[in-house]
């Protein structure tokens, strides 16, 4: 999985993107804050500008074809013009305003040009895009489209039924007709494609938005908890996610003389220090199949068992202490000083579960984790302490040799094993 950190640096892929002077323009006159409502003015703003280009490119071949005898027609066009390029002032005055203005512009201005010029023109043809409404409402505004879908498909019946074939104006030119009815129909193709591929290129950036979002809320679930909890998590099945672990091998890892080296160091050396650490404690973790609970300042915290293997969750632990212990050598001192970590390790059991609101985490808790943390803190900078409980739980995976008596606080003498390294198979 990529590091959240990565994600949140990323910028999400473009997708299709409009010119910004065409970008400008679909949004003018939107003063909204709300995201739905911006796009579906935008829309209608879409929807009003290509309305009045299809009402110029009429004017045009009107008064190409008899500008004189067609005044009253061009007058119309002239109206369907202006009248669509006002929507984007309306927005002001409610979130549809613009979009039922331009909806009943179209639906009655379009009448008289089907009077005027006669079925046999098939400028009726635009009524079949009233579907298109959806876009300009929105689905929860389904009743009102329903309204409106209504009379546009009313007004078709009606020009169908009852408009003259060939019009008022000029209705002995069928040449003039023939033209209009082409032209109607590669406008309507035209309209079509405009506003779908608009609606398509518009939706496919917000589904790289989604992605990359979902990408990240996955990517910070992965960080502050294990898979399964986070699958549990992800459910949506329990209302609390809390667990008894009867056996629980739980691991504190610290920097011994951390603490003196970082004193006089710039903050960017520091973090940098720790943050390349703790990454590569990060990806041995995924490695050895060990859950990482935490960190806290320079110590690190994991456990395995989770599912309920309890032995193999153990040696999965200490191989990870061991390797751990391999890698500190490897790294770069801290200022002029080399580190090494101090690890303790115990088996018992434990409570794990999901707490906070805002800042929620899962941790551990109980005797498992107490006793681990002292196995830590009692510990020698450069070995692994371990727990009579962990070691036999795991002898049959390593070597250990016997420190003896150690005082625990809260606890008292405890016998206490160094964990050498992997028994060699027999």
């Amino acid at each position: 999985m990529t590091r959240l950190p990565e994600l949140a640096r990323r910028v999400p892929k473009p997708g299709i993107r409009l010119p910004a002077w065409l970008d400008r323009l679909v949004s003018v006159g939107i003063t909204a804050k709300d995201d739905e409502v911006i796009e579906r003015q935008r829309c209608a703003n879409v929807a009003a500008f290509v309305v009045a280009a299809t009402a110029l490119t009429h004017l045009i071949i009107n008064s190409i074809h008899d500008f004189q005898g067609l005044l009253l027609v061009n007058a119309d066009n002239l109206c369907m013009i202006a009248g669509p390029l006002l929507v984007p002032r309306l927005h002001r005055f409610g979130d549809d305003v613009g979009a039922i203005a331009l909806i009943l512009m179209v639906l009655f201005g379009q009448m008289f040009f089907v009077w005027w010029l006669g079925r046999a023109s098939e400028l009726h043809v635009y009524y079949t895009l009233g579907g298109v409404m959806l876009l300009l409402l929105g689905v929860e505004k389904w009743r009102l489209f329903l309204v409106l879908f209504g009379l546009y498909v009313g007004a078709l019946i009606i020009a169908l039924n009852f408009a003259p074939v060939a019009g008022l104006i000029r209705p002995e030119d069928r040449e003039f007709r023939d033209l209009l009815a082409s032209q109607a129909m590669i406008n309507a193709a035209g309209i079509i494609a405009a506003i779908l591929f608009y609606a398509l290129s518009d939706l496919r950036r917000t589904r790289i938005a989604l992605q990359h979002e979902h990408q990240l809320s996955e990517a910070l679930i992965a960080t502050v908890m294990p898979t399964a909890i986070a699958t549990r998590l992800k459910s949506g099945q329990e209302e609390r996610i809390a667990d008894r672990i009867d056996m629980l091998s739980v691991m504190f890892a610290d920097l011994a003389g951390f603490t003196e080296a970082a004193h006089d160091l710039a903050p960017e050396e520091v973090v940098d220090f720790l943050d390349g650490l703790v990454r590569r404690l990060d990806a041995l973790c995924a490695q050895f199949g060990v859950d990482k609970i935490k960190t806290i300042g320079d110590c690190y915290m994991a456990a395995g068992g989770f599912d309920a293997r309890a032995a193999a969750g153990a040696v999965a632990v200490g191989r990870l202490a061991l390797a751990m212990l391999e890698l500190i050598d490897r790294q770069p001192p801290l200022g002029r000083r080399r580190l090494s970590l101090r690890i303790g390790i115990h088996c018992g059991p434990a409570t794990a579960g999901i707490i906070g609101g805002t800042r929620f985490s899962y941790d551990v808790w109980g005797d498992a984790v107490n006793f681990a943390s002292r196995m830590e803190s009692t510990g020698v900078p450069g070995r692994i302490q371990v727990s009579t409980a962990f070691r036999d739980l795991a002898s049959s995976a390593f070597v250990f040799e016997q420190r003896g008596l150690t005082e625990v606080k809260g606890i008292g003498a405890a016998e206490t094993y160094f964990l050498v390294g992997a028994r060699s198979p027999s």
